[in-house]
């Protein structure tokens, strides 16, 4: 094929050969190459953003891994945080409120995080928010398990303090139900034995033979000797603690001294007749903050409601004091 060229000149109606210049040629030739490569560039580009590299894979699926791993972290969050609902639901509507302890606020359990931004740094990647919504909810489990762990620790010094309160309560009578003839005199105003008047009795007589044992009715220290205390002749005091004393007088004899720790039911002396005394018999008061109490509100520990009743009945009848 002839690479000479031809042009039509209109002037002349004639056919004339076209001359190609070097300089032409090689404008030409730039221009075919700069096509190709503007074409071939957008081509690559197109396929780069269809086709993945086997890097570009691999990092895919690692990614596709990572969420799948978050929605399973996730997931089980959840289950933490539904079990720890149900404690915190638990410490508060049933431990504390055994305890007699205020229960922790909402607030305060699910207080937030005050201050700077503790997340920034998590901040501009492709996967922020998701890091971000994940690790605040680490850290809200993480600060509320920490208060969990310290109101546990509160409640098990209440469960040791309530243990001992009710080891030192006096439960018991001071007196054994085989020895007991017979309860004389109950609680409050009664006649005295010797002045014949009405008086304030603070306690209760229970009737028994001389040297019939006499128990503690609660743990605690047995108190010094004090003075203020006439008529009762051989008297202890037992310091129960949490504001509650007894009081056993009339002895005969006592087992005891002075700041020994006694546990409920050990001897601590002997029924007798002495002080401001008519008959053998024991007076047993009841105090708490100094104030006296009926003692029959106490003895629930070894008496069947039946003997409870009867009791009862005794401590209301009016009769006369022993002392």
């Amino acid at each position: 094929m002839s690479k000479i060229k031809y042009r039509y000149n209109t002037q002349t109606l004639d056919y004339e050969k076209v001359k190609i210049t070097w300089r032409t040629r090689i404008l030409r030739a730039m221009g075919y190459f700069v096509t190709s490569g503007v074409i071939a560039s957008g081509m690559v580009y197109i396929v780069y953003l269809i086709v993945e590299s086997p890097k570009e894979k691999i990092l895919q699926e690692e990614n596709y891994q990572l969420q799948a791993q978050y929605k399973i972290l996730h997931k089980r969050m959840e289950d933490i945080e539904m079990v720890l609902n149900d404690i915190q639901t638990r410490d508060n509507n049933i431990y504390r409120v055994i305890f007699e302890a205020e229960p922790i606020s909402e607030n305060i359990r699910n207080a937030g995080f005050g201050g700077i931004n503790r997340y920034k740094h998590m901040e501009g990647f492709r996967s922020s928010d998701l890091l971000v919504e994940t690790t605040k909810r680490v850290d809200k489990i993480s600060k509320q398990l920490y208060i969990q762990s310290k109101s546990y620790d509160e409640v098990f010094s209440m469960a040791k303090k309530k243990e001992q309160l009710l080891a030192s309560i006096p439960a018991i009578q001071p007196v054994s139900n085989k020895e007991l003839k017979y309860m004389a005199s109950g609680f409050g105003f009664r006649i005295d034995p010797v002045y014949k008047t009405t008086k304030f009795h603070a306690g209760i007589d229970f009737t028994a033979p001389i040297g019939t044992p006499v128990y503690a009715t609660g743990d605690g220290v047995i108190m010094p000797y004090a003075e203020g205390y006439s008529g009762y002749g051989n008297f202890i005091r037992i310091n129960h603690g949490y504001g509650y004393v007894t009081l056993y007088a009339h002895l005969s004899k006592m087992a005891v001294k002075a700041s020994q720790k006694v546990k409920r039911g050990d001897i601590i002396g002997y029924v007798g007749n002495t002080g401001k005394s008519v008959g053998p018999h024991l007076h047993y008061e009841v105090r708490k903050n100094d104030n006296p109490i009926n003692p029959i509100n106490f003895f629930f520990n070894d008496l069947t409601p039946e003997e409870y009743d009867r009791l009862i009945q005794l401590a209301n009848d009016p009769t006369q004091a022993l002392d």
